[in-house]
């Protein structure tokens, strides 16, 4: 008796499981107090070293915004007041630049400033439920877990949150903020004729969308037919490559293909070329002077001076596109469908023969339904890809042919490669923000929408 030290015991109250709000109605003044003192609750109750860890992260906030915050607030309301400017130096005899404000960096040191107050919220969280857990021991007599203790348990129950931890830090300073940063750019006017530090950009809040949405713009004038052409060629590429993918992999599945492998090892070499090697050549083959003119010509097809326009015109340029990117695509299709015909119970075939059922109907009834249950959520992820195919279109035509009636796009651009022009070549970043926002939320709309009508999601284990 007594020769051994009782741990203390789990109670299953952890500081992530309890709400704020039952913190607050059920904690006591100092577990309250946790909330705006950091690790009081912590402290007064002998864990020192966790308190003190609190304490150190609000001192450290408050230190940054008296130094930086609150003025990199302040810049983030106004992104800047004072333009750089041209003073003549009269001893040099020359003009000499003078500083002035950079709105990128207002807007950009605000955002970090935001990020880091929403990260005092939550450290601000934790520690009242800290304390609360705390309290909750001492009220049942339990021991209060030591620093030693807290730095054991990442070993064990929360080496999930010590392995995650600098992940999600890095995903907050390379993914959330540059996010934040670039959404934000869509309500300004951060375009070519406001480039900081030189010229300021201001706040200008939906401008932007209804130039771009309203239908008396110029910008909406482009806008809508390059959705339109880009929407049209997503679901072609996205079900041209899927149908014959599927179509090829049965042919040669079929019990009367013989050298089965060496077919599929014909469509594979295909893929092993990088895509952009192929989608060059493809442009040097049917460009105006290229193989295929050339042989056009030859056999009398096509005058001795004339050329048929694949990259021109842009109906030609738009199937010539959708053609090449089938030759690309259907052998992904191919190889990723092969595997899942080959387990289909065959047992469904041969109850469907000797039910007298043929082929074609054997292929509507039982594989084509089995295949779009099991390939849906990839179906739904080529669509997506497809919108954003940036390679296919850029590396193909350009975007091309150029037209007057657009706005810095061509009739083969897709709203990523328009997006692509407007931020590189014309410095309309605002504008690129903009479509990147509305692309999101179409594929969100979209994709979401598609998939929870599909039987992969309403159905889950129907062919299991």
């Amino acid at each position: 008796m007594g020769i051994f030290k009782k741990k203390a015991e789990p109670i299953g109250i952890r500081p992530r499981d309890e709400s704020v709000a039952r913190v607050f109605k059920k904690g006591n003044l100092i577990t309250r107090l946790s909330f705006f003192i950091f690790g009081l609750g912590n402290i007064v109750n002998k864990q020192i070293a966790r308190g003190l860890i609190f304490l150190a992260l609000e001192i450290a906030y408050f230190v940054y915004m008296i130094l930086f915050g609150i003025g990199s607030i302040g810049n983030f309301i106004t992104l800047g007041t004072v333009e750089q400017g041209q003073v003549y130096n009269e001893t040099l005899g020359i003009y000499e630049y003078s500083l002035g404000d950079n709105s990128m960096l207002c807007l950009l040191y605000g955002v970090i400033t935001l990020v880091l107050t929403a990260g005092l919220i939550f450290v601000a969280c934790m520690s009242a439920k800290s304390a609360y857990c705390t309290q909750v021991r001492l009220e049942k007599g339990q021991n209060i877990p030591s620093f030693r203790d807290d730095i054991r348990s990442l070993k064990e129950e929360n080496l999930h949150a010590f392995l995650l931890t600098f992940p999600i830090i890095g995903i907050i300073c390379f993914t959330i903020i540059p996010l934040v940063f670039m959404i934000l750019i869509a309500f300004t006017s951060y375009d070519h004729t406001h480039q900081p530090p030189g010229k300021l950009f201001s706040w200008v809040g939906l401008d932007n969308f209804k130039s771009i949405i309203s239908s008396s713009s110029s910008l909406a004038a482009t806008f809508w037919p390059v959705l339109g052409w880009t929407l049209i060629w997503a679901v072609t590429a996205t079900v041209s490559c899927y149908i014959l993918g599927l179509l090829l992999a049965l042919l040669i599945n079929r019990k009367g293909t013989r050298i089965k492998g060496f077919w599929r090892f014909m469509f594979v070499l295909s893929v092993a070329v990088p895509q952009f090697v192929t989608l060059l050549s493809m442009k040097t083959i049917f460009n105006a002077n290229g193989p295929v003119n050339v042989l056009l010509r030859e056999i009398g097809l096509i005058g001795a001076t004339e050329s048929i326009p694949f990259f021109t015109d842009s109906l030609y340029a738009k199937i010539t596109i959708i053609c090449i990117n089938i030759w690309i695509g259907v052998p992904f299709t191919m190889l990723s469908t092969t595997g899942i015909l080959q387990n289909i119970p065959a047992e469904l075939y041969e109850a469907a023969k000797i039910d007298g059922a043929g082929a074609p109907t054997i292929f509507r009834k039982i594989t084509l339904p089995y295949m779009l249950f099991v390939m849906t959520p990839n179906l739904i992820t080529s669509f997506t890809g497809n919108i954003n195919n940036f390679n296919v279109i850029y590396l193909l035509s350009g975007g091309g042919p150029d037209s007057l009636e657009y706005y810095f796009a061509g009739k083969t651009d897709l709203l990523v490669t328009w997006l692509y022009k407007l931020t590189i070549t014309q410095k309309d970043y605002n504008l690129g923000a903009v479509i990147g926002i509305l692309v999101f939320i179409i594929l969100a709309v979209l994709s979401l929408t598609t998939y929870r009508r599909t039987g992969a999601y309403k159905d889950e284990g129907a062919f299991q």
